[in-house]
């Protein structure tokens, strides 16, 4: 049996700090982002981070929730009821559960590009310019279901590892390597030498249908996404192999990129 959590009284005790003001922002004030805690919430998600290579720093929850878990004995556990954890939090939480992380650094490029088995087929997902939260969520938990291998994010996307991002995702972006192409979108070189088709994703009438893509002629592909609205730049297009759509009815310009990237993931499995 795990550790009984242990009951919090008191908004301000300084245990449940990593929970505090989350309504607050993507950052505490003064800190830059992609920095701090990485949070989780609800179970399902919790239970992700538990299996995740994220070092868990605490969790916090109403009582029964957090004992329900089954948590390892080194993982500091606590519950309050509903009202210590709203005045905590700063909103009422419906999923009962949260849990704080430290966070990991990003992958290494060449070894994420490479994958445990350099010949092996392999998919993986780029984006520009997301700065939604939720899309970035639907992105990653599409992304796990649908064979994506990692992300990579041009430096002007948000933090995948935001709250609303875990939890949009249910905590399926805790699985996804991630590293960032700096060099944008020189980078983007980087990818193709390590053997990959790369495919930017355009409602553009001249590029190619997706379902016209062979994916065994290419095993390894990269597919870029850009920004609802903008869409991916014209410098990030012309640096890619093939601009591909996907073919829709006459008078829908295009779709949502969260939509848009399931469907391509599906067509390119």
């Amino acid at each position: 049996m795990s550790t009984p959590p242990v009951l919090i009284t008191d908004p301000a005790d300084e245990r449940v700090a990593d929970f505090r003001d989350l309504v607050a922002g993507d950052r505490k004030p003064g800190t830059e982002r992609g920095t701090g805690p990485v949070i989780v919430e609800g179970v399902p998600a919790v239970q992700r981070l538990l299996a995740s290579p994220y070092p868990v720093r605490s969790v916090f929850g109403i009582p029964g929730r957090v004992a329900d878990l089954q948590l390892p004995d080194d993982v500091p556990a606590f519950e309050a009821d509903r009202w210590v954890l709203s005045e905590v939090i700063g909103f009422r939480l419906t999923r009962g559960v949260l849990a704080s992380a430290d966070r990991l650094p990003p992958a290494d490029l060449d070894e994420l590009l490479a994958g445990p088995d350099p010949t092996a087929p392999r998919r993986l997902a780029v984006l520009e310019g997301l700065n939604d939260h939720e899309n970035i969520g639907s992105i990653a938990r599409s992304a796990v279901a649908l064979g994506i291998d990692g992300l990579l994010l041009d430096p002007t996307c948000a933090d995948p590892l935001y709250r609303r991002c875990v939890r949009v995702s249910m905590g399926h972006v805790l699985s996804l390597p991630i590293a960032v192409l700096a060099d944008w979108p020189g980078d983007l070189e980087k990818v193709r030498a390590a053997g990959y088709e790369t495919v930017a994703l355009t409602p553009a009438a001249d590029a190619v249908d997706l379902a016209g893509i062979d994916t065994r002629a290419h095993p390894r592909t990269a597919v870029l996404l850009g920004a609802e609205g903008p869409g991916l730049t014209p410098q990030a297009q012309a640096a890619v192999d093939v601009r591909a759509r996907i073919p829709m009815r006459p008078g829908v310009d295009s779709l949502g990129v969260a939509a848009a990237a399931a469907i391509t993931f599906a067509v390119l499995r």
